[in-house]
């Protein structure tokens, strides 16, 4: 997916240190590259690099002296190369987007009737997205005006930040699926996707944006260019997933939901075991939240080799992911060995890796493994994001085990989506038992949302039910 982060300040040195730690503190969100640019003297200095094998700070740390200004962006992103410096009508400038262009093609064709020649960015054949974004700004006769053209035509999803000589437009996707949040400090401000960025850099949380906002922010402040839309979308996977367990989103702490969402499961489950542990990293925190409200020992039967192996995502090919995923995790004999255990883990995607992993356990001699996942089944492949790397949601677990209960390609998918159904009771035991597991069980719509502490309407759901408000499964 990614990340991304801005800094205004009052100083040259402190504006290219800030934009460094502050933008690193997003490598979670993404894996392939990174980039920086600051603006000074009306002159843009912009620095690329590829993080896919080598992580961003032994790739930036040298590069920092030639970012000069008090004024930058940087980003982290799992796609095209960013930022990019555009020259238009409307001035020199700089823009990184986070989000998902779903109608590339059609906005492309677009872009040729209007006479736009070339795009320019691409690699293996992929347009690149932040590009596309800048054209469609640049047919406004404002920056305001052309944000929100580009808003209104992109299906999908899209945040940005765009740096310009005198200060930096900060954008909120128009349904807030992402969050944009402005903070202030001793010597200036800062606009991050993730509060975690702002403690340790001396900012206070001071603004977050609306879906759909736009607000400039310089030296002197910031300033509200177009108001926020009514409707709030923000992904729950935030909270259950990917998102920073030290960030807040609309107010609400990721460490804190997990507990709530480790709890959730609890109330619901009678199961006897030994001990509860959680698959690094995401997992860690449900499952500390389960063995609270169970009143029963957390363990560490795994964990995680963090040194060369630190960021949460993974490599874009299949078999290289998996052999990351085990190289990443080392199983403990000694809290292994003869024990009933019970895991948590934030979903259940195509189920490849978990099942590896569950069997190294039993190979450690495990007695029993539960499994307990902090949301419904997943039916449907992310319409607005890209955080997610499945091809097809034919490829999700849930739509394998359908398949071939239905033995054919028709089925009702409402049938197997109603969690009171006895279709979905069937998949989930069909599920469990290609798994190797003892127990299996998901958490209730409803309670993932109480969980998630943001009310029910503001959460996109769409991964789990197929459409983005509250529904009533």
């Amino acid at each position: 997916m990614g990340g991304f982060f801005g800094v205004i300040s009052d100083s040259s040195d402190l504006c290219a240190m800030h934009l460094f730690y502050g933008t690193d503190y997003h490598c979670h969100l993404g894996i392939r590259r990174g980039g920086l640019v600051t603006a000074g003297d009306s002159k843009f200095t912009r620095v690329i690099h590829d993080i896919t094998n080598t992580q961003f700070r032994s790739k930036f740390d040298s590069e920092l002296d030639k970012l000069k200004g008090r004024l930058g962006i940087g980003v982290i992103s799992d796609s095209e190369d960013q930022p990019l410096i555009i020259g238009s009508h409307l001035g020199t400038y700089a823009i990184v987007t986070v989000g998902a262009i779903k109608n590339d093609v059609e906005l492309t064709q677009r872009a040729f009737k209007k006479r736009v020649t070339h795009f320019s960015e691409m690699s293996g054949n992929e347009l690149n997205a932040t590009e596309l974004t800048a054209t469609l700004i640049n047919e406004g006769e404002t920056f305001e005006e052309g944000i929100r053209l580009a808003q209104e035509k992109i299906a999908g999803s899209m945040s940005m930040l765009i740096l310009t000589a005198n200060g930096i437009y900060a954008v909120r996707d128009m349904y807030g699926r992402t969050p944009v949040i402005i903070g202030k400090g001793e010597n200036g401000y800062a606009v991050t996707m993730e509060t975690c960025a702002f403690g340790n850099l001396g900012y206070e949380v001071e603004k977050e944006l609306g879906p759909g906002e736009v607000v400039f922010i310089s030296k002197d402040g910031y300033e509200q260019r177009v108001p926020p839309g009514d409707k709030m979308q923000i992904c729950s996977f935030l909270w259950i997933y990917y998102g920073y367990p030290a960030s807040d989103y609309e107010g609400v702490n990721v460490e804190f939901s997990r507990y709530r969402s480790g709890a959730a499961l609890a109330m619901r489950d009678d199961v006897d075991v030994d001990f509860a542990a959680g698959i690094p990293d995401s997992g860690v925190a449900h499952a500390l939240g389960y063995s609270q409200k169970k009143k029963i020992s957390y363990s560490r039967p795994f964990v995680k080799y963090t040194p060369t192996w630190a960021r949460s995502f993974l490599p874009p090919n299949q078999s290289a992911r998996e052999l990351v995923a085990k190289m990443k995790l080392i199983p403990i004999k000694k809290l292994t060995e003869g024990k009933k255990i019970l895991f948590c883990d934030d979903s259940l995607v195509r189920g490849t890796q978990l099942k590896d992993t569950l069997q190294r356990l039993y190979t450690y001699g495990a007695k029993e493994i539960h499994m307990r996942l902090a949301c419904p089944p997943l039916f449907f492949g992310c319409n607005y994001l890209n955080f997610s790397r499945s091809k097809s949601e034919m490829d999700l677990a849930t739509r394998k085990a359908i398949v071939t209960m239905e033995g054919s390609g028709k089925y009702n998918i409402e049938d197997y989506i109603n969690e009171k159904s006895d279709r979905h009771h069937a998949m989930i035991e069909y599920i469990r038992s290609k798994m190797g597991l003892k127990t299996l069980a998901f958490q209730r719509l409803s309670d993932m949302k109480e969980a998630i502490g943001v009310p029910g309407e503001n959460l996109c759901t769409y991964c789990w039910t197929g459409c983005t408000g509250c529904c009533n499964w």
